[in-house]
């Protein structure tokens, strides 16, 4: 049993590993940047380069590894993403930083699917949704185990690019200690924008619009903090709380949306996430009690809707094409993530901290005028026609193999043998 036990032990350490210093590394650049007196809208563009980096990562890593294989790649990703955190500390100018967090998307990126590839391996019929499960959980807790720790010290020192350098190489030891054999290849993602439109219009606008959104909230959120006068426990706090008030509001959000129109349930999430942002605007300068409760209610909402769009386009996918469905709006998530950090930083260095709020606000009003749109246009999924909801990891952590991981056998077995990008069309659906 132990034998069994232990890889799959080890490669959620692993994973653990990338998630910590992940969120170590996301949190330490705009605190010491802001600190460095860096712009918002250079800041802003850190969470561009991480887009960037990560869409490329996740679509090239399976080129990479077919060509090196698991071990060498995986080994490579590690190494180059603890050599990019250092170098962060040895040259603090937002010009160096920009690249070189580019940099450590696409290695953190290639990194976290090869351990899920490991995974996939280890997961079988009967145990896949309870891997899937722990795994999402382990991510969600090393996140924000990543961003607290920075209570712990002085920020202007080297201590934490030194931390997150070293549990980044951590996370080479799954490889090392680990049994199995070498997994499959890599999921190949496929940014198929004409069928992913073709299949739900919705889905495609909605989740663009939820990555400009979510990126702009996830790189400035630690730079509003500070502008408000926040303490470093109390921008650790408010760039956490919405992760865990994200996670928790998707139990009651997944079981409205498999009751009612998903579309409906959507556009209600969207309607409070447009009130936080209005807290946020109107407010001003808020008390940092208030804050933290204002980014809760911000967190339970926008971190819960990427799970439903994903669900509501799947409820149209043809069948076999739920893993590609999911990592083209993965890509498309992606693409918004490049756009949103650039605009609010831009806007945030010339009028001023709350204007992200106004930046997300816009984008949710687009969002809900979007779906009420599509109501009139399209008919509701008959309840018997839909998928069930899935909970999902932090969507910045997540990959084409994550997609994969979270697939029952059934789609699992059908998404190896069917590409989505040539699978039969459908009529154009919401």
């Amino acid at each position: 049993m132990m034998r069994h036990l232990l890889p799959l032990t080890a490669l959620l350490m692993g994973s653990s590993f990338l998630l910590f210093a992940g969120g170590v590394n996301s949190l330490i650049l705009p605190i010491r940047g802001e600190a460095e007196g860096f712009t918002a809208a250079s800041l802003g563009l850190l969470g561009t380069g991480w887009a960037v980096g990560y869409v490329m990562g996740c679509l090239r890593t399976p080129a990479l590894v077919a060509r090196v294989g698991h071990i060498r790649a995986f080994g490579a990703m590690c190494a180059i993403a603890a050599i990019a955190v250092l170098l962060s500390l040895v040259l603090i100018t937002p010009w160096v930083w920009i690249p070189v967090r580019a940099l450590s998307g696409f290695c953190f990126a290639g990194a976290a699917m090869i351990v899920e590839s490991w995974l996939n391996e280890r997961a079988d019929a009967k145990s896949r949704g309870r891997v899937f499960g722990l795994y999402t959980m382990v991510n969600l807790s090393a996140t924000t185990a990543g961003q607290m720790v920075l209570t712990l010290g002085d920020t202007n020192g080297y201590f934490f690019f030194v931390l997150a350098a070293m549990v980044y190489c951590l996370a080479l030891l799954p490889t090392a200690i680990s049994a199995t054999t070498t997994p499959r290849p890599l999921t190949q993602a496929k940014l198929a924008l004409g069928r992913l439109w073709k299949n739900s219009p919705i889905a495609v606008f909605a989740v663009l619009m939820v990555g400009v959104s979510n990126a702009s909230f996830g790189t400035l959120a630690a730079v509003y903090g500070a502008r408000i006068g926040l303490s470093l426990n109390e921008i650790a706090l408010f760039a956490s709380i919405p992760i865990l008030a994200g996670a928790a509001s998707q139990i009651p959000v997944g079981i409205a949306s498999d009751r009612y129109d998903r579309r409906k349930v959507l556009i209600a999430v969207t309607v409070f996430a447009i009130l936080a942002d209005g807290l946020f605007l109107s407010v001003g300068v808020p008390q940092p009690a208030l804050a933290l409760v204002m980014s809760a209610l911000f967190g339970a909402t926008v971190y819960a809707m990427y799970p439903i769009i994903v669900a509501h386009a799947n409820d149209h996918a043809e069948p076999g094409s739920f893993i590609q469905v999911s990592g083209g709006l993965l890509l498309v998530f992606g693409i918004g993530s490049i756009v949103g950090p650039t605009v609010a930083g831009v806007a945030m260095t010339r009028f001023g901290a709350s204007t992200l709020f106004a930046v997300t606000g816009t984008v949710h009003l687009s969002l809900i005028l979007f779906a009420l749109l599509r109501l009139r246009i399209a008919p509701a999924v008959a309840s018997k026609d839909k998928v069930a909801f899935q909970a999902k990891p932090l969507v910045r952590a997540s990959t084409p193999e994550t997609a994969a991981l979270g697939a029952d056998q059934e789609e699992l077995n059908a998404g190896q043998s069917a590409a989505f990008a040539d699978g039969p069309s459908s009529q154009s659906k919401d």
